[in-house]
């Protein structure tokens, strides 16, 4: 064979050239596809836009509605009350409507014993006012007769002083003595009158115009003075009061803004703070935490009639307004986090995470000013935690 003839190709059995080269792509596509499986991942984060609109800082308590003005009617006199006709929610009308009546209750007759212990009584008290007369008319003699002996030169000045003094006090015992047999006479009096006149009812009228809030007796029975009949206000005129903590309610001003919701309605109501009270008081929270709370007490503004059936003691979710701004340019909340002594947020830039120091200003519940750092249309990265660092590939996951 000729050196310089080529040598034939292989091929296999079918005439076909072997391919050596299938082992080495084998080998770059299994390295391809570690490295591809080995390759950071985008962080899929959620995102907002850095806007501007309304901001407001508010105080959010729990607080329950009250009739400004309370009445309790009592009883003026001890007596047998009537059964009360009224129930709670009963209109009334300022002094016209008779919301109790009393009989007042007449003395007991004497019995034998008793009357001959009374007469008895005024007969002593006779007696003591015959001897006090008595005493009175012997010492103011004496006093004369002593009199004229000092004139005389008889009679010292400290003997005639001791006389003075024994009958200014037989004047003060006769004048006692009197009384006492007036008080045994009139005792007399009254009860044997008893039965010959009787005592008319006594008529209780409404003191204001409005509904009945409570009934305290409302069966016939027999009352003392003082004893409480009825309650009655104006449910029409409420206020409210809530529980704020005190380091809030120090920052609570006469005036302020409040919305009330959760009352039961569709839209919140409006009112606005009288006054904050100036005494705080301990209450123990649901995890057993001490707070020094205070009330704060605001008007209702909203007309009677969009405030459907909102009666007394009735509960509501309170927003007071402590600071707010139109034009406000904020984030969510979950936008900003603290690193080291700043304020800092991730701004999306491209497939990366730019990280940024801004200025916050006031808060709500739900978002922050935004007073350095930013610009409307941003946008920024929510709850971005440890995992996202400047710089990474981020990918925004549409929510």
């Amino acid at each position: 064979m000729n050196p310089t003839t080529p040598s034939p190709k292989r091929t296999n059995a079918n005439g076909h050239r072997p391919r050596h080269w299938l082992p080495y792509l084998g080998v770059l596509l299994l390295v391809t596809l570690i490295v591809a499986g080995l390759w950071p991942k985008p962080a899929p984060v959620e995102t907002a836009r850095v806007s501007t609109g309304k901001l407001r800082a508010t105080v959010n308590e729990e607080g329950k509605t009250r009739i400004r003005q309370r009445y309790v009617v009592s009883a003026p006199v001890a007596g047998q009350v009537r059964r009360i006709p009224f129930k709670a929610g009963a209109e009334i009308t300022a002094t016209q409507t008779v919301v109790a009546v009393i009989d007042p209750i007449s003395p007991a007759l004497l019995d034998a014993r008793t009357r001959t212990l009374a007469e008895a009584k005024r007969d002593s008290a006779a007696a003591q006012l015959e001897r006090a007369k008595a005493q009175q008319k012997y010492a103011a003699s004496e006093l004369r007769r002593n009199e004229k002996l000092y004139q005389e030169k008889t009679v010292s000045t400290q003997e005639l002083e001791q006389i003075q003094w024994r009958e200014t006090s037989a004047a003060r015992e006769l004048t006692a003595a009197e009384a006492a047999l007036r008080q045994a006479e009139a005792e007399l009096l009254e009860f044997s009158n008893s039965t010959a006149a009787t005592r008319p009812p006594i008529e209780l009228h409404s003191p204001v115009t409005g509904r009945v809030l409570k009934v305290f007796e409302e069966s016939s029975r027999a009352v003392v003075v003082g004893t409480p009949l009825l309650e009655i206000g104006d449910p029409n005129d409420l206020e409210v009061i809530i529980e704020a903590l005190s380091r809030d309610g120090a920052m609570i001003k006469p005036g302020t803004p409040v919305e009330l919701e959760q009352w039961g309605g569709p839209e919140p109501l409006q009112a606005t703070v009288r006054f904050v009270e100036p005494a705080a008081f301990t209450k123990v929270s649901a995890l057993g935490v001490e707070e020094q709370r205070v009330y704060v007490v605001a008007d209702l503004l909203t007309p009677v009639a969009q405030r459907g059936s909102l009666g007394d003691n009735f509960r509501v979710e309170a927003r007071i307004i402590t600071w707010q701004k139109e034009q406000a340019l904020k984030v969510p909340n979950g936008v900003i986090f603290r690193r080291g002594d700043q304020w800092s947020a991730y701004v999306v830039a491209g497939d990366r995470a730019e990280l940024r120091s801004v200025k916050v200003g006031r808060a709500s519940t739900t978002e922050t000013e935004i007073l350095e750092g930013l610009k409307e249309g941003d946008e920024v990265i929510l709850y971005p935690g440890d995992r996202i660092k400047d710089g990474l590939r981020i990918s925004v996951v549409k929510m």
